[in-house]
């Protein structure tokens, strides 16, 4: 069900606004998730995939430095894998890219305290006994 009425759900006009999107908003959308060991450090669970990873935001595709293929002809070719695939296992950490983290991980920590359990566990083990 559509809730934001500035937002269309037509079919048509939902494709031209993602393959017509500028490179701020790919960046958003080209989003790989982190390794679990990560996710549970920084408490984000994807994060945009960076230039050193040699990234095409015009196809919607990244290049990986050994993930080649040879052509008829003899010649290679880096492959074009879909960022949702691949898992990063080891973040390259900059200022910028620190202070995202720390802003994704304070959103989650105000939305599970927000969301809190149904029942406290005092409550649950009165019940046992």
């Amino acid at each position: 069900m559509k809730f934001n009425p500035r937002v269309s759900s037509s079919r048509r006009k939902s494709r031209k606004a993602h393959f017509t999107a500028p490179s701020s908003v790919r960046r958003v959308l080209m989003s790989a998730p982190l390794s679990a060991e990560l996710r549970s450090k920084y408490n984000v669970r994807s994060i945009p995939v960076r230039k050193e990873d040699e990234v095409y935001r015009r196809k919607w595709v990244i290049h990986i430095e050994r993930i080649t293929r040879e052509k008829v002809n003899g010649s290679t070719v880096n492959v074009g894998i879909n960022p949702s695939k691949v898992v990063v296992t080891k973040l390259k950490l900059d200022k910028d890219r620190k202070a995202i983290l720390d802003r994704k991980a304070k959103g989650r920590a105000a939305a599970d305290k927000e969301k809190g359990t149904k029942f406290a566990p005092e409550d649950i083990m009165q019940t046992v006994d």
